[in-house]
């Protein structure tokens, strides 16, 4: 899925692309800077989950407490919306292959491992993609058709689209753990709520 641009990609609505552009700026994402909290509570208030993300950001990503019953309903829901996707016979296996991911993904963010995380979400999100939309997903004009769909939905789609630039932003050098927790959580977020 890591394939658009903010600037390519003109679906996103009006509404929404200063947020976008903040979180994921034309010049590139810095894992390096610190983490502009501020652009990912904007983004996250664009997407409708503010007050759940102010909340988790600010509480200890230790194993156990308020963060670890999140992390479950964060798997629960997950879980859910994986089962109660209806796909051809085909593509049970990757239904299955989907679930197996979720808890390995979990136990990246409770160990603070968020290089691993952000390249086990990546998968997850195109996977999810794949299970709701078919093979849509995998068009250049995905953003777009989510978007038709519903703006926030669509917006959400487009994050997912974008974690590649984190990715490559690691590769550049040293990364700050919490402008990728910063950046996760809002995909975490997002798909405990959805």
């Amino acid at each position: 899925m890591y394939r658009s641009s903010l600037f390519s990609n003109n679906a996103i609505p009006e509404e929404y692309r200063k947020a976008a552009g903040n979180l994921f700026p034309a010049e590139g994402f810095s894992a390096q800077k610190d983490p502009s909290i501020q652009a990912a509570t904007e983004f996250a208030t664009a997407l409708g989950i503010k007050a759940e993300y102010e909340k988790l950001l600010s509480l200890s990503r230790a194993t156990g407490g308020e963060m670890g019953v999140f992390l479950d309903h964060f798997q629960n829901n997950l879980d859910l919306l994986i089962q109660k996707t209806w796909v051809e016979k085909v593509d049970e296996a990757r239904k299955e292959k989907l679930q197996n991911k979720v808890p390995g993904f979990v136990d990246g963010i409770e160990n603070g491992n968020f290089q691993q995380a952000l390249e086990d979400f990546g998968a997850i999100l195109d996977e999810l993609s794949y299970l709701f939309f078919g093979v849509q997903s995998m068009g250049e004009d995905f953003a777009e058709y989510t978007f038709r769909i519903d703006a926030q939905m669509g917006l959400f789609w487009w994050y997912g689209s974008q974690l590649g630039c984190l990715k490559e932003a690691i590769k550049d050098g040293p990364s700050n753990d919490e402008s990728l927790w910063a950046v996760l959580l809002i995909g975490i977020c997002y798909l405990t709520n959805f």
